[in-house]
């Protein structure tokens, strides 16, 4: 086992947050290793859940938000936060788990969007919806 004594509470890896400190601040070093994760497992994510998440649309104009080098810092770092949280295979709730298993996600990313939501443009939310049209229409394919 790892030890991180020398980490702060809440950086110590990020497949051990939780929902409480989610979205608390951490370091520039926590946020791109979270941007570098996001990168890598986003859309696989999304995918394989997309037909469960209520507000999918919402959560891609988050991703390119994040994603936005206009975005302010801080709201980058909320957002990474809270797409991370998505993507971690076991968190409080593991995703597997039926009916439940995204709750905690959704609570996360709900309050990430309420903190943020001035920030997602509209350039963000017509990014989403053609992402979101590709694909379904590769999925149709």
């Amino acid at each position: 086992m790892t030890n991180h004594s020398h980490m702060k509470p809440m950086e110590k890896d990020t497949h051990e947050t939780t929902i409480a400190n989610a979205l608390t601040p951490v370091s520039d070093a926590t946020t791109r290793k979270r941007e570098k994760l996001v990168e890598r497992e986003f859309w696989s994510k999304l995918r394989a859940f997309a037909s469960r998440v209520p507000f999918a649309q919402d959560i891609v104009a988050a991703y390119y938000c994040a994603r936005d080098p206009q975005t302010p810092t801080k709201v980058r770092a909320t957002l990474l936060a809270a797409l991370a949280y998505f993507i971690m295979p076991l968190d409080v709730m593991p995703d597997f788990l039926a009916l439940v298993g995204l709750s905690d996600d959704m609570a996360v990313l709900t309050a990430a969007l309420s903190m943020v939501k001035a920030h997602i443009k509209p350039c963000h939310v017509e990014q989403a919806q053609d992402a979101l049209r590709r694909a379904a229409d590769e999925e149709a394919a």
